[in-house]
């Protein structure tokens, strides 16, 4: 069933798809090579522009960046302009020693060879990679302006928290549910955090290409906060 959803997925967001994916390897001197997806915008002219790092769910990783993309992201976030960039996980979660080295890699090569407005940078994320949002954001928040969370656990605290946090949950959600992202949600409102979230219903889990909606609510709300920067 879930192999009949992916590429149902995959035929439907190819229709929307306005960039079209590449994708690439990077190369670590200290560590294992990177697989990745890409997408550029079409009008790219060497003038900075946003970046999205996209962060895909569990399961087999080969060729997942690229799945995440094209099923999800692109579709629901594509029309704010920006690279948007999905490596694969080397190593489970992203939140391993060997994910955040890749990572940072891959991101700096990104801002190397393109314009990229650091007042306008992302990271987002379903499932595992919704995980992955709320660990990175959390980790790195002078790198990103504001975090996506899909369908994904927060971290232990709220403590350190400092970006805006735009999150997507379904309340139908079977295998991450939506009580902790509601919790943080409402914690981080009262530490005074510009923290959004989109409830979905009728969506299972693994119906990943049924979030484009929910995700697509979220680019008015990062629009306003670069607005802001």
């Amino acid at each position: 069933m879930r192999t009949l959803l992916f590429f149902l997925a995959l035929s439907i967001a190819a229709g929307a798809s306005a960039q079209t994916i590449h994708d690439e390897v990077l190369s670590q001197q200290d560590g294992p090579s990177v697989h990745y997806a890409i997408a550029v915008p079409r009008d790219y002219h060497r003038e900075p522009v946003p970046l999205i790092l996209a962060l895909h769910f569990g399961g087999d990783p080969r060729g997942a960046g690229h799945a995440m993309l094209q099923i999800l992201i692109q579709p629901a976030l594509g029309e704010l302009g920006a690279v948007i960039v999905a490596p694969d996980s080397l190593d489970g979660r992203w939140s391993t020693a060997a994910n955040e080295r890749a990572v940072n890699a891959l991101l700096a090569a990104v801002e190397k060879n393109y314009a990229i407005d650091q007042k306008k940078v992302i990271v987002t994320g379903f499932s595992m990679g919704g995980q992955g949002t709320w660990y990175w954001g959390d980790k790195y928040p002078d790198r990103f302006s504001a975090a996506v969370p899909l369908s994904g656990t927060p971290t232990a605290s709220a403590a350190t928290w400092r970006i805006p946090v735009f999150a997507v949950h379904s309340r139908d959600d079977q295998v991450q549910p939506i009580a902790p992202t509601e919790q943080r949600i409402a914690e981080l409102k009262k530490n005074g955090v510009n923290a959004q979230i989109v409830v979905l219903s009728g969506i299972q889990h693994f119906e990943t290409y049924k979030f484009v909606d929910g995700l697509r609510q979220a680019v008015p709300w990062i629009r306003a906060v670069w607005n802001k920067k």
